[in-house]
């Protein structure tokens, strides 16, 4: 079923989300069997309109302040980690339109359909000036969210006509190049323990023309175009938050299954339910106050930054404070799925059941950048006064 089949759509992005839940269900196996999401799942995405949530309302996107949206990722993990990343990581992309011309940007989301994904270059990939243009040639990695999106773009370092590397303040000058996805050619890179449905590939382009007027110089505050406080958070901090609530509703969605586990199970050698037992209790509760008190944690962090937001361009403080919550939160996260795993006891290692394949999720989750443990020392040196990395931030 898709969303619509239920009803009317519901206006609030959230609800949406939460009509998804049954199809989530139902495509569970597909999703872990293909390493990529189920065509019908992504038709429902698109008539909910959740690839557009971040892409601006002049482009018929939602524009959506930060912690709408972390919630409506948070609330879609709960069912279905992989379905959660690829639209955190696909949605995001979206705000890339706020720095696009109008006519480009129209080009790529003016079909409802239209989703932009891209992966990582390494080593960096060189776009070299070309009249109208430039020209490339190279392949990125980790796309999530991919094999459904109509565009793809690639990360790239600026060169002359020469090869040579353009220069900004000592350090290579950045560009994104967005391309319809039928121009790259894909391989199959996406053999993983955990997030198998996200169809994280690489793809490659061969001396591929791109018009200047679908490049751009991302997350600069003298490109944008859109500027509303949406605009002024950059994409690292959209990735670190969205990707943070991802963990939390894994999580929570490992302890909402210990729980309705607990009222069923009667363990070998005891005479009640699980529930019964003084410890589990105990253990529901203080895992309960540890996953609330992380979401709490980087939800308020979010309001805050909106309001500096909403006043002008985000201060670092507020980019650092995302980043430190957002790191705490994955991490704080799994250590709860992984407790609630424990707490399980045998019945969390059978794959039919809703631990085993929850827990692979959680870890791939917190493996990727941005659970990084280097990002406390970013964010300590900056506490103390020194100076720190800004490259994720």
């Amino acid at each position: 079923m898709s969303a619509r089949d239920a009803g009317a759509e519901p206006a609030d992005p959230l609800a949406r989300a939460r009509a998804l839940a049954p199809l989530l269900a139902a495509s569970a196996a597909a999703i872990e069997r293909e390493r990529r999401l189920p065509q019908p799942l992504v038709d429902a995405m698109v008539e909910a309109g959740l690839f557009r949530l971040l892409l601006p309302r002049a482009y018929g996107g939602g524009e959506i302040d930060p912690m709408g949206f972390v919630q409506v990722l948070e609330e879609i993990a709960r069912h279905d980690a992989s379905t959660a990343w690829c639209l955190g990581q696909t949605a995001v992309c979206a705000m890339s339109a706020a720095y696009l011309p109008p006519d480009s940007a129209r080009a790529i989301w003016g079909d409802r359909r239209g989703v932009l994904a891209w992966g990582a270059a390494a080593p960096p990939v060189k776009a070299v000036a070309s009249e109208g243009g430039w020209r490339v040639t190279g392949s990125w990695s980790f796309a999530s969210g991919g094999h459904h999106a109509t565009w793809l773009g690639g990360h790239c370092v600026e060169c002359e006509a020469d090869g040579t590397p353009r220069q900004r303040a000592g350090k290579p000058v950045p560009r994104t190049l967005l391309f319809p996805a039928a121009q790259v050619e894909w391989t199959d890179i996406w053999d993983v323990i955990g997030l198998n449905g996200t169809g994280s590939d690489k793809y490659a382009v061969d001396g591929l023309f791109v018009p200047h007027a679908f490049t751009m110089d991302r997350d600069e505050p003298e490109g944008r175009r859109c500027d509303g406080p949406l605009y002024r958070f950059r994409t690292d901090q959209m990735y670190a938050a969205g990707f943070a609530c991802v963990a939390l509703g894994v999580a929570r969605g490992m302890l909402d299954a210990l729980t309705a586990l607990a009222t069923e199970k009667t363990p070998r050698g005891y005479k009640s339910t699980m529930r019964m037992s003084a410890v589990i209790q105990t253990e529901v509760a203080e895992l309960e106050a540890r996953l609330r008190a992380a979401r709490f944690y980087l939800l308020g962090t979010l309001e805050a930054a909106w309001r500096a937001a909403e006043r002008g361009e985000l201060p670092m403080d507020h980019r650092m404070a995302i980043r430190l919550a957002a790191t705490h939160s994955i991490r704080e996260a799994r250590r709860v799925a992984g407790d609630a795993y424990t707490a399980a006891g045998t019945t969390s290692v059978f794959a039919a059941n809703p631990f085993e394949r929850r827990l692979r999720d959680i870890n791939a989750v917190a493996q990727q950048l941005q659970g990084r443990r280097s990002h406390f020392e970013t964010v300590g040196k900056y506490l103390l006064g020194l100076e720190a990395e800004t490259l994720f931030l």
